[in-house]
């Protein structure tokens, strides 16, 4: 059977730009009804980012076989010339010509508090965007993309029977608690951070166990205090992997994303597979950027070892 993911998600363009003060120095509290300002920021830099691409850049890493299923816009050149030179498929990103690329911009100040706005561009036509057409595969994950396109795929992949991971991240408030448990229902396995799942429970009226009971696995992340898997009535902890700096967080969850692909397209244990993607996430913290860390397969097998006293 084929080892191929495929990744449905947003594939964007983040645009950071740094204010070299504060915020409040600009934001007068007793004024904020009728803002105009203007923060100048002589700093920026443009990373290639968005779920999709993300998650397939850590899996291909790996060894993986990850083929993107995301909608790019009218300036799509220099991101499809990037694929390319990754040698990651084309075949099944949908160019919208009268859109734009998903784009966020970010102003940060010095004490990285951020302003952000997101153009959704291009993703919003994510249900255009077939499923089926991206062909057999072993597994899927839908991570955060337009609305109407996360519920299409997600009924599409359980018509095929691929096996999903529901990864809503910070697309989960578009989704009313209904939609919620019929996306939990479809899935195989679902995977939050640590404010999401509350999030996630609070809308669907489930607790943690319930929310397991309905799934073969529910992964929590929780930054530096590691990660949990809920698999069989189960909890399994999963240490976080200590770094020397944490030089930017942006992409450290698509990185542990891309880690349970592996592990589970590879028949490993949640043990093993949750300590891949803390590992995934720890290498990728340490570079600024979602995509620019760049260790072999090899190097990653090393750094498992080094970690967790044996290898993979």
């Amino acid at each position: 059977m084929t080892q191929t993911s495929l990744i449905c998600g947003s594939i964007a363009i983040d645009t950071i730009l740094q204010f070299p003060g504060r915020f409040d120095s600009l934001l007068l509290a007793d004024q904020l009804h009728k803002v105009n300002v203007s923060f100048l920021a002589p700093t920026m830099r443009t990373e290639f980012g968005g779920c999709a691409p993300n998650i397939a850049y850590n899996l291909q890493l790996l060894g993986g076989h990850p083929r993107i299923v995301g909608v790019m816009g009218q300036d799509n050149a220099a991101y499809m010339e990037r694929f390319r030179k990754l040698g990651l498929s084309t075949d099944n990103i949908l160019i919208k010509p009268e859109a734009y690329n998903a784009q966020c911009f970010v102003t940060a100040d010095e004490d990285n508090n951020q302003i952000n706005a997101f153009h959704p561009g291009a993703m919003s036509y994510a249900h255009e965007n077939e499923v089926a057409k991206a062909g057999p595969a072993a597994i899927a994950i839908i991570s955060p993309d337009g609305h109407l396109g996360m519920k299409k795929h997600a009924a599409d992949l359980a018509k095929l029977q691929i096996p999903f991971i529901f990864d809503p991240g910070q697309q989960l408030p578009m989704f009313n608690g209904d939609e919620l448990i019929e996306f939990i229902d479809k899935a195989t396995y679902v995977t939050t951070n640590d404010y999401e799942i509350e999030l996630l429970m609070d809308r669907t009226g489930l607790t943690v166990p319930e929310i397991a009971s309905r799934l073969t696995a529910l992964i929590i992340t929780r930054g530096e205090n590691g990660s949990e898997i809920h698999t069989g009535g189960q909890r399994i902890e999963i240490p976080a992997v200590p770094v020397a700096e944490a030089v930017d967080p942006t992409g450290c969850g698509d990185a542990y994303r891309a880690g349970l692909l592996f592990g589970i397209t590879n028949g490993w244990t949640w043990e093993n597979t949750g300590r891949l993607a803390s590992l995934l996430g720890a290498i990728k913290i340490a570079s600024k950027g979602a995509q620019n860390h760049k260790p072999t397969a090899a190097e990653i097998a090393d750094r498992f070892e080094a970690a967790f006293g044996y290898r993979y």
